[in-house]
């Protein structure tokens, strides 16, 4: 008879999955009004699941090593849970103002919330898979769920063409490994490249299944989604999109590479630093001459993602340190900058151009003020938050004699500053445009909590430094 698998360490995915049903349950039979019962319901799921791994976490692996709780799944699950609250709070206010209210909206943000943390835990190519595309499921519907514009359907449609394609090279990577490796587990595959060296099929299939995970982490180039998509999805949408599935993704392609790749070090590290120089030169070049402030953004989270890469191309446990320590800022930075997106509302509805900002430092002074440190710190500026992102993993890769890499990361940070610059110009030196609607009470707390956050990083660097750490370490 066969053992029933120890259930514990996926205590908060199945309380997350569980819900998400309940939820489901109550948007369907509720009647009128359900919307606000099932928002403020998966919120709480979130918190539930998020206190489970701060407080009680239970490490281990079960299912025969295909799904893993270590420090560094904890870490980033909780950084994917935080993406993902707060991504459903800013929905609100959008909500009743676009006629937004969709009780499936939060129910699929939960689902593609697990996928993210099965993910996350994926101990062999088939959780990797069964995580992947629970999560590319549910963001496809998100992307197309605004039904009467064609902007969201056409966004939708797009990432789900490209997606299907990426998953199907992923599949094909995932074969060729298993053909030439003989297992799909993590560890074995690790074994079987360190005892016989990687061969041709191998590293053919290592080069389709990092195709597959680069088109998730919109890294060039397989980024053709992102800008349209971007634009297309409604602003909460695009929100969620740039910060959870993006941790959540690279999370993956860090587990992957280390554990699983590890020893054919050589040659995952050439793609890494291929798609890391492409992905920071084109976020830099590309993004200077929109006007769109959510492309300006979909460009931006490409050249971070380069940045990102930067720190896991030495692949050392200071490197991935450095990633986590990044993906943390950048979700803060992230969530801040949406959130003065959503509140760029006139009576006439949602405006995006980025002159639409002129002069907000008179009629807003704290929002200029917060959105003008979020910039210097995408910008990596000292003393703010971006700086220390950038500096961990530029000194992981110079630490590891990477130092071209390193160079060329500083010299796309410049470039980059430009348009992050122009944008202070304009809220500040520029005559002023018409004022914004009020800003709805949960987008100030998000605002605020992410200003907080960049301004006073070094009162929280150490504590995050040592879980950052304790999480890198235990990928080794």
């Amino acid at each position: 008879m066969t053992a029933v698998p120890d259930l514990m360490p996926l205590l908060p995915e199945l309380v997350m999955a569980v819900g998400a049903m309940v939820l489901l349950m109550i948007g369907v039979f509720a009647g009128d009004e359900p919307v606000g019962t099932v928002t403020v319901g998966a919120v709480i799921l979130i918190v539930v699941a998020a206190a489970l791994l701060l407080f009680a976490p239970v490490y281990g692996t079960t299912f025969e090593g295909a799904f893993i709780l270590d420090p560094f799944a904890r870490f980033m699950k909780v950084l994917t849970l935080i993406g993902s609250g707060f991504a459903i709070v800013m929905t609100t206010a959008y909500a009743r103002a676009a006629r937004f209210e969709r009780f499936e909206y939060p129910v699929l943000v939960v689902l593609a919330t697990v996928g993210m943390m099965i993910m996350i835990s994926a101990g062999s190519m088939l959780s990797l898979y069964l995580g992947l595309e629970l999560q590319s499921l549910a963001l496809y519907v998100v992307a197309s769920i605004n039904r009467d514009s064609v902007r969201s359907t056409e966004a939708g449609l797009k990432y789900f063409v490209l997606g299907a394609l990426a998953s199907g090279m992923m599949l094909y990577g995932i074969s060729l490994i298993y053909g030439f490796t003989g297992s799909i587990d993590f560890t074995t595959i690790s074994s079987v490249l360190n005892t016989d060296g990687a061969s041709v099929g191998a590293i053919f299939g290592i080069v389709f299944v990092l195709t597959g995970l680069a088109f998730k982490i919109s890294a060039v180039p397989f980024h053709m989604w992102t800008p349209d998509v971007y634009e297309g999805a409604p602003t909460p949408v695009t929100a969620f999109f740039a910060a959870a599935p993006k941790v959540a993704a690279l999370a993956l392609l860090m587990r992957v590479v280390i554990e699983a790749f590890g020893p054919a070090l050589f040659e995952w590290q050439q793609i890494i630093i291929f798609i890391s120089i492409l992905s920071m030169a084109l976020g830099a070049f590309a993004a200077i001459g929109q006007r769109n402030f959510k492309r300006l953004m979909a460009y931006s989270s490409i050249g971070h993602v380069g940045y990102a890469l930067v720190g896991l191309a030495p692949g050392t446990a200071e490197g991935v340190q450095g990633v986590i320590l990044y993906l943390t800022i950048y979700v803060a930075m992230t969530l801040g900058v949406f959130a003065c997106i959503l509140t760029m509302r006139r009576k006439d509805g949602m405006v995006y151009d980025i002159e639409e900002l002129a002069g907000l430092a008179r009629s807003r002074p704290m929002m200029a003020f917060i959105l003008a440190m979020l910039m210097f710190s995408l910008a990596g500026i000292p003393p703010l938050a971006g700086f220390f992102g950038k500096f961990y993993v530029f000194a992981a890769a110079m630490e590891a004699g990477l130092y071209t890499l390193a160079i060329i990361g500083v010299l796309t940070s410049v470039v980059g500053a430009f348009y992050y610059l122009r944008i202070v110009k304009l809220m500040y030196f520029d005559e002023a445009a018409e004022a914004f609607e009020p800003m709805p009470g949960e987008l100030r707390v998000v605002l605020g909590l992410s200003g907080i956050f960049i301004l006073f990083f070094v009162f929280f660097a150490a504590p995050l430094e040592a879980a950052a750490t304790a999480a890198a370490q235990s990928l080794f």
